[in-house]
């Protein structure tokens, strides 16, 4: 395989390859899980400090179903800790599935000829803003597959066209990407029509499965895909995310991998990726993968406890890939943040229909979770999670090292949940129904009697009259 482009230099020492599976697999191997080491561990994270690798491998070689529920419940009361109740929400917006790739567990796969490719123009772009808007959502994230349609250009004036959508008092404060591995030019050019985080997941981090699920497009460079989020460092993008698609290889290699690519990036940049995103294999057309790495329920919720004693203050995203049941129940262990309302088709937003159906020759793959975004902030209520669609961290400068040097004392909390409590009185405003709104004002009150400064609490209920008086993104 070859690692880098022949015109790609590797500026330092920083960018050089930083997997070594046969690492990794030592440290699988030789981890022992005892009931003295796993409470040691999690002690540790519980005081809020990221685990080693070797702890990492204990936690994941653990099969006792004991030592796995304290495991889950060390995960909930670390979660609990560091980010309280509140759950963001996003949707997600696929502008265009044109793909140069051939990602043999993909929809968007070069070779699939039945695929329906289409790019949305900015006309259809603004359309489903609208539409998402008219709903509630704040935060967006714009997927794109992989071709040179999609240039740095290209994305950069759709995030401008987003940012300047206002439908009634709702507008877009975030957008998010999810594209394809740039330059350094690149990234900066896309950092500088403001967006939040940029995505890049490496599928999967054992080298050789995945020269075998990319064997061809720019994407068959596993290296130049790793070092990617290097390079968006370099052009001064601090606020990156990271991922692996649970499902191509076995999943404790891929935790290794996504905690060893989290080192890499503290030990290079002094910050790690501001997410992690763990999506499982759902099917898709002209699906062709190995059926025997596929993750049962058990180990993903156990996957997702593990990566939050793992990374206590990195945000972790769960997709609609999952069901209803299983997303009620990760969000206990450590999930920060969910999608809800999702729809996968170009254009689907803006459709008049109640609901679309989905169809795999125009998505990506299948979702199992089709609520609404009422129905999900719904549901949050009912379990006294705090929805939230907070944006400020990011427009206030708290990113990459600044986040993390409000994070990591964990102050974070100081500006979150009152934030939370804003959005949501925002969103019962302008969008709840009345059931939900009485269910909603309940809530906000909960979490404003448990601020511990009694002088934010009232700057809180000051800033809610002002919502209710008519004012909007009012925020710490």
């Amino acid at each position: 395989m070859k690692f880098y482009p022949e015109h790609y230099k590797i500026p330092d020492e920083r960018q050089k390859p930083f997997i070594d599976a046969l690492e990794i697999e030592t440290f699988l191997n030789e981890a022992v899980s005892t009931k003295e080491e796993v409470l040691r561990i999690i002690a540790k994270s519980l005081d809020k400090n990221r685990l080693s690798m070797p702890e990492v491998a204990v936690l994941l070689n653990t099969e006792d179903p004991e030592l796995v529920e304290l495991i889950k419940q060390g995960a909930k009361e670390l979660k609990k800790k560091v980010y309280g109740n509140r759950i963001v929400l996003f949707a997600p917006l696929y502008v265009g599935n044109l793909c140069s790739n051939n990602c043999k567990y993909c929809g968007f796969k070069s070779s699939n000829a039945a695929a329906v490719r289409k790019t949305l123009s900015d006309t259809e772009l603004v359309n489903n803003v609208k539409a998402l808007e008219q709903n509630g959502q704040k935060r967006l994230i714009l997927v794109y597959g992989e071709h040179k349609t999609y240039s740095p250009e290209f994305i950069a004036s759709n995030v401008k066209t987003v940012y300047g959508v206002k439908t009634g008092n709702g507008e877009i404060r975030r957008v998010n990407i999810n594209a394809a591995p740039l330059e350094v030019e690149g990234f900066r050019t896309v950092k500088e029509s403001g967006i939040g985080t940029y995505q890049v997941f490496q599928e999967t981090y054992h080298p050789e499965a995945y020269k075998a699920y990319h064997p061809s497009g720019r994407k068959a460079d596993y290296h130049y895909r790793l070092t990617s989020l290097d390079r968006a460092q370099e052009a001064g993008l601090d606020d990156v995310g990271i991922g692996v698609l649970f499902g191509l290889y076995d999943w404790r290699f891929e935790v290794m991998g996504l905690v060893r690519h989290t080192n890499h990036l503290e030990a290079c940049y002094n910050v790690g990726p501001h997410t992690i995103s763990f999506p499982r294999l759902t099917d898709a057309a002209d699906f062709k993968v190995d059926p025997q790495y596929r993750v049962n329920d058990n180990d993903f919720t156990k996957i997702i406890a593990i990566l939050r004693l793992a990374v206590p203050y990195t945000g972790m995203i769960l997709t609609a890939r999952e069901p209803k049941h299983i997303r009620t129940e990760v969000l206990q262990y450590g999930c920060s943040q969910i999608d809800a309302g999702t729809k996968l088709e170009m254009g689907a937003y803006s459709d008049k229909k109640e609901k679309v159906t989905q169809n795999l020759n125009k998505e990506q793959f299948l979702i199992n979770d089709e609520r609404s975004l009422a129905e999900v902030i719904d549901e949050l209520l009912d379990t006294d999670f705090l929805p939230s669609f907070c944006t400020a961290c990011y427009r206030k400068g708290r990113t990459g090292e600044h986040f993390m040097e409000f994070s990591v004392p964990g102050f974070i909390k100081r500006f979150c949940t009152p934030n939370a409590i804003l959005t949501l009185s925002e969103y019962i405003m302008d969008y709840a129904g009345m059931e939900t709104a009485s269910k909603g004002w309940k809530v906000i009150e909960k979490n404003i009697v448990q601020l511990i400064d009694p002088t934010l609490e009232e700057e809180v209920r000051q800033r809610i009259g002002k919502i209710k008086a008519g004012e909007r993104d009012l925020y710490f």
